[in-house]
């Protein structure tokens, strides 16, 4: 059950690295930004930033909610999801937490462009019809090879996600 305003739109905001400092990851901070943007269309939006304790800092949530925060948006406003450790524990965890809330609305999902495919994959496949936030801009700086790790890496890891989603859901376990 809700505790406050009614929702109209739950933002789901996939983790990234949290800084030795404690501070969000430039990668962190643009997927909480993009989340900004598009929740400003939205009369009253539900942030769930999701993401554990990582190498360093605090949870990638919490870090996430304090820039959220930082940017304007009311504690009633964000629900933290603070155990998941990677993508799919991500979504199985949310999808727990947006079931026993009883404003049933529609799911948008933040995260970075190349990681975006998988996570909708993996929330609609867990039974959210989740559509995408506009992602962040990928930065102009940076070596061209590092972005090419992070896309490739996410062919392997959507069709392992998705096998395993579809076996937890057959096993009644997801």
């Amino acid at each position: 059950m809700t505790n406050g305003p009614v929702h109209d739109v739950a933002i789901v905001i996939f983790g990234a690295a949290v800084r030795p400092d404690g501070r969000a990851s430039n990668t962190l901070r643009r997927r909480v930004e993009a989340a900004a943007a598009c929740g400003r269309r939205f009369r009253h939006p539900l942030f769930v930033p999701t993401g554990a304790v990582g190498r360093h800092g605090g949870s990638e949530a919490s870090v996430m909610g304090g820039i959220l925060r930082e940017l304007g948006f009311a504690e009633d406003q964000l629900l933290l999801e603070e155990t998941a450790t990677d993508t799919l524990s991500s979504v199985r965890a949310v999808r727990r937490l947006l079931r026993r809330r009883s404003d049933r609305v529609p799911v948008l999902v933040a995260t970075s462009a190349y990681h975006l495919p998988r996570c909708l994959m993996l929330m609609r496949l867990a039974g959210m019809p989740a559509r995408a936030c506009p992602p962040p801009e990928a930065p102009a700086a940076g070596r061209a090879s590092r972005r090419w790790y992070w896309r490739l890496r996410e062919v392997p890891a959507l069709p392992y996600d998705a096998a395993l989603t579809l076996g937890l859901r057959l096993c009644g376990r997801f």
